[in-house]
């Protein structure tokens, strides 16, 4: 009897996870393996990508988990520079361009099909901004391609658009190489994806850092110079000289192939999926990683939420169900954590506008607290603001911007969250103390009982 032939599109992480559990499922004769990724990179970790630049870490090597090699010798056919053009459903069939091989084209058919296509740099269509000298960061290959800029630039003048977790990011590696950073936001804040009130904090920190920060401006081209270089970005009142430009506007589903081929698309067009993982309406097509929406736990709504965290799980859970067992991928409550410098920056659940959004009504509680016992040596200032629904007192969402220490903290949140539990609950939580670590109060306790008080107020 003829192997099953089962194709991936993506060798990152949800892709090649997913052919690896398959593969430890089912024998090489019982399931031929067949994946093509177009870049020149396999199983890497993006998100260090600032700290390759920034020369936290060694790479492109430091960040490749399993080479294309590796996954070969385990019987996977990885196909490398190998671009997947289309989808023929109907046919059980791709086509591939080799990118190395003067673009000769072929057909593959497969029996099941795993489409971890990924997510695409945000870049807005205005002048010069596919100059020389303009970066996204997206890939080990985008990563190569700056450094690359850096090493040639006599410059030391960078602009960072867009002030979210890659901006931020790029802003501290870049200052860490001696340049002079300039992060443009169109928000009011940078973070984004904190309250306004929880930014201002990052965004005084980031200037107090020497980051100039422009936040409620919005970039309106790239100036070149004669030999068709960036050399500045504008915006609708100024002009901010720049030897290498970086965008950190965050990124969108790569769903480009999903669509043409009818496949269904959320509200942010990431691929729709069931719980299995499977594309909706499809018997024989998976979807996982940043190309997919998956459930909010918190507010009961599809998002899109590009981590490399969900997209190894989404892999495991795909590579069972193609390799003859079950598995489900539940949701998430949109924990993230990030630093600039050593402020440390960190959200899970929703956001008071996601909330309102969702149409729920809740109140909050922001609480200043330390790192640390008081007295204990190297106790620094941590801010934690809670989200809790009204009447209920169900915990809705928590942010924490602060130094050492303060980020992982919204674990704590993130578990209770994918708990369902109260504000009231969390406040008897058995948290470990001791002073170099903690106050008696952890700080997420403090918060917990200000929005306690603040639920039962509301009812009074």
């Amino acid at each position: 009897m003829a192997a099953e032939r089962l194709v991936v599109v993506g060798g990152d992480a949800a892709g090649m996870s997913a052919a690896s559990r398959a593969r430890r499922l089912r024998k090489p004769g019982e399931l031929a393996i067949t994946a093509f990724e177009r870049g020149h990179f396999t199983s890497y970790s993006a998100c260090g990508i600032p700290y390759w630049v920034g020369g936290d870490v060694d790479g492109p090597e430091a960040l490749i988990a399993r080479t294309a090699e590796e996954h070969r010798a385990r019987d996977i056919d990885l196909r490398m520079r190998t671009e997947v053009t289309e989808l023929d459903l109907d046919r059980g069939r791709v086509r591939v361009r080799e990118l190395d091989n003067g673009g000769r084209e072929s057909w593959t058919g497969f029996d099941k099909l795993v489409l971890a296509t990924g997510a695409r740099p945000r870049r807005p269509r205005l002048p010069g901004i596919d100059a020389p000298g303009v970066h996204g960061v997206q890939t080990l290959d985008d990563g190569q391609a700056l450094l690359d800029t850096l090493a040639a630039s006599s410059g030391r003048r960078a602009v960072v658009v867009g002030a979210g977790y890659i901006g931020v990011e790029m802003a501290e590696a870049l200052i860490r190489r001696g340049y002079a950073v300039t992060v443009l936001e169109q928000s009011a804040q940078p973070m984004s994806t904190l309250d306004p009130d929880m930014g201002t904090l990052v965004h005084e920190a980031m200037c107090d850092m020497g980051i100039e920060t422009v936040c409620g401006t919005t970039v309106t081209g790239v100036l070149t110079d004669a030999e068709g270089r960036a050399r500045a970005v504008t915006t609708g009142d100024a002009e901010y000289p720049a030897d290498v430009v970086v965008l950190g506007m965050g990124v969108r589903p790569e769903t480009t192939l999903a669509a043409a081929a009818g496949l269904p698309l959320g509200e942010s067009g990431g691929l729709l999926t069931d719980l299995a993982m499977r594309v909706r309406g499809q018997e024989h097509i998976w979807a996982g990683g940043d190309c997919v929406e998956v459930l909010d736990l918190v507010s009961g709504h599809t998002r899109h939420i590009a981590l490399g965290t969900h997209a190894n799980k989404h892999g495991q859970v795909i590579g069972a169900n193609v390799g003859g067992g079950y598995a489900v991928f539940p949701g998430v409550v949109g924990t993230a954590v990030s630093k600039v410098c050593d402020l440390e920056i960190a959200r899970t659940g929703l956001l008071e506008r996601h909330a309102r959004a969702a149409g729920l009504r809740f109140v909050t509680a922001t609480v200043e607290a330390t790192n640390r016992a008081g007295y204990y040596p190297g106790a620094r200032p941590m801010h934690v603001k809670m989200l809790a629904e009204l009447r209920t007192g169900r915990l809705l969402g928590t942010q924490i911007v602060g130094r050492e220490g303060a980020g992982k903290r919204v674990d704590i949140a993130a578990v209770a969250l994918t708990a369902g539990m109260t504000v009231e609950q969390m406040t008897a939580l058995d948290l470990g103390y001791a002073p170099p670590f903690s106050p008696v109060w952890d700080p997420v306790l403090v918060a917990a009982r200000k929005a306690t008080a603040a639920v039962r107020a509301a009812g009074a």
